[in-house]
């Protein structure tokens, strides 16, 4: 079994005009043993997705030090919530540092622009974000992605399933006009059509916009039973907040990506009511005793409350874990066919992700296969009502 506990933990900016050296890196931490299997993170530390990478940057430092008898090494890079930074990152941990795997990024952008390198590197990459284009479909180059987050479609299944069960007869969307924005709505659309929902509106922001009175005063117009936000992270408050505040009293729905603190805090008392699908993390205390992730989930929980304090934990750092606990599982097998830090190790070590079965972790249990990179049914979503700054379990 891997150990938890302190470790080698490198952060590093690619951007900075003077890079610090690994040895440098080191030096911080005394009596250090150079690492023999390295694993690169890619997370959005800075920007405004820094929400979402925060709690996985501080979930990395409970990642184990060792595997299975082998020493690991963390180096992390921030991407700046940025895609051209991204692929810098990605290209240097693969090119410099000599990683074996990555972990990253922390959004559906990102992400996206990171597959063509992590391809080329033959360097196995586990995303964080929740797009399903990241994976699917399974050919040349996604055959090195895999992720853990829920894919955009699980979740607008379960959006449109609740808003049906609860007479919504027209829908409004609002989303992030990027990567996220678009396929979370072409799913929502899909799934809108399934329950015989109309949707009525569609609408984009940007994640620096200041205002979306515009698009909010267009739907609105519409007259929508429910509006839709695709978006993640704090600049998600954004269209809820402006819905409030014009006096909109229909149902509203968010997506997965907001599923952290910060966004409550930046939302306040305007998401009070709304909807999402979530991460079973967010309310592990609450589900049935027999859930399947309950217990998983509970001792991440923990585990990330004993380092960051009571009430602090959020989805985005369960995705990190949970990358952490495919990687604690496939090393293993890979040492048994090649030494870390060699193309050989690489390959073994993708093919043993893939071969993934039955692997429970903190948002269900993962059975991956040649097609699906992913792993998860539904068992790892939950409905999730926000309630005075609470996330409230929904039963079925």
């Amino acid at each position: 079994m891997p150990r938890y506990g302190s470790f080698a933990f490198s952060t590093l900016r690619a951007s900075v005009t003077k890079p610090r050296t690994l040895a440098a890196a080191l030096s911080l931490f005394p009596g250090f043993a150079l690492a023999q299997v390295k694993i690169g993170l890619v997370l959005s530390l800075t920007g405004p997705a820094a929400s979402l990478g925060i709690p996985a940057r501080d979930t990395a430092t409970l990642f184990p030090k060792e595997i299975a008898g082998q020493t690991v090494e963390y180096i992390v890079l921030d991407d700046a919530s940025d895609t051209t930074q991204a692929v810098q990152d990605t290209k240097k941990l693969i090119s410099e540092n000599h990683v074996d795997a990555i972990i990253g990024s922390s959004i559906t952008p990102n992400s996206l622009a990171m597959i063509d390198v992590i391809a080329e590197g033959e360097t196995p990459g586990i995303s964080l974000a929740s797009s399903a284009k990241i994976i699917e479909p399974v050919d040349a180059k996604r055959h090195w992605m895999f992720k853990t987050p829920q894919t955009d479609a699980m979740m607008a299944s379960a959006i449109t399933e609740h808003a049906s069960q609860h007479g919504v007869k027209t829908i409004a969307y609002i989303g992030q006009a990027d990567a996220l924005g678009e396929t979370f709505y072409a799913e929502v659309a899909k799934f809108a059509q399934i329950h015989h929902i109309n949707v009525v509106a569609n609408e984009r922001f940007n994640r620096t916009d200041p205002s979306v009175t515009g698009q909010i005063l267009k739907i609105m117009a519409a007259n929508p039973d429910a509006v839709v936000v695709g978006a993640a992270g704090t600049p998600a408050a954004l269209p809820p907040k402006t819905l409030i505040g014009r006096g909109y009293k229909g149902k509203i729905y968010h997506n997965h990506g907001v599923g952290n603190n910060d966004f409550l805090r930046v939302c306040g008392a305007d998401c009070n009511g709304t909807f999402l699908p979530a991460s079973p993390v967010l309310v592990a205390s609450q589900l049935p005793s027999d859930y399947a992730s309950k217990r998983l989930a509970l001792d991440y929980i923990a585990r990330f409350e004993k380092l960051r304090g009571p009430g602090s934990v959020s989805a985005f750092g369960s995705y990190a874990w949970d990358a952490s606990m495919l990687l604690n599982s496939a090393i293993p097998i890979a040492l048994k066919s090649a030494a870390p830090g060699t193309v050989e190790f690489r390959r073994a070590l993708r093919d043993a992700l893939e071969a993934t079965r039955g692997l429970a972790d903190t948002n269900g249990v993962v059975n991956m296969s040649a097609t699906d990179h992913l792993g998860l049914d539904q068992r790892a979503r939950v409905m999730v009502e926000i309630d005075k700054g609470k996330w409230v379990y929904q039963p079925h």
